[in-house]
């Protein structure tokens, strides 16, 4: 398939389309500190960010059980969203390279694993909720990425077929949901990627390092 066939690009959320980590740090500096704990480590949190908030809250707190990490999730996410974008934002190049794409003609979308209450506002408060033609959260369906029903469902509300579309995100169940709904796909290495999780081990199409470098593959 030429590069030049697709017809829409579906990014993922956290980690590829936004730099949302610091505001998930000031959510676990907030918590910490609810159980008398003191601030933690970026570099400790920044590689999980695309994980969810369990993984996050985990994180926080290592060695916590799985029956305090389900008291302390709800916990973590009110701290987060009453500042949801109050450190969050696009990766450098980012901007450019939706204003880019909007201006050739390309339909732009969102699959994200990222609930519904916490999807919308962020988007809205940062004042690019219009600028994407879809949002898939990982409460639209039943089921999320990686299972391919999140990003057909993209592709039909997007008015494209699944071989015209193009997903970027920067973990495997983006790369595996957008394979196995018959779209190509782009592994964002600057993302929120675990030093034991390679990205050249994912089998992307492509591999990109920032996020200019997505421009060459849509000309």
């Amino acid at each position: 398939m030429s590069v030049s066939a697709f017809k829409a690009v579906l990014f993922d959320l956290d980690g590829t389309l936004l730099d949302t980590a610091p505001d998930f740090l000031l959510a676990a500096h907030a918590i910490r500190r609810d159980y008398g704990l003191g601030d933690m480590d970026f570099e400790v949190l920044r590689p999980v960010v695309s994980r969810g908030g369990r993984y996050m809250v985990a994180a926080a707190f290592p060695g916590i059980s799985e029956a305090e990490l389900d008291v302390r999730l709800p916990q973590y996410l009110a701290h987060y969203r009453a500042r949801i974008a109050e450190g969050t934002r696009y990766f450098d190049g980012m901007a450019e390279v939706v204003a880019t794409l909007a201006a050739r003609g390309f339909k732009l979308g969102i699959v994200t694993n990222k609930p519904t209450w916490l999807a919308e506002p962020l988007l809205a408060e940062m004042g690019i909720d219009r600028d994407y033609g879809v949002l898939v959260c990982g409460d639209t369906l039943p089921v999320r990425k990686p299972d391919p029903a999140p990003f057909l469902l993209a592709a039909e509300r997007l008015g494209v077929a699944p071989e015209s579309c193009l997903v970027v995100g920067d973990d495997l169940r983006d790369i595996e949901g957008g394979r196995r709904a018959g779209m190509r796909t782009v592994a964002a290495a600057f993302g929120y990627i675990q030093a034991n999780d390679p990205v050249q081990a994912w089998a992307a199409d492509w591999i990109i390092d920032r996020p200019l470098d997505l421009l060459p593959l849509l000309t």
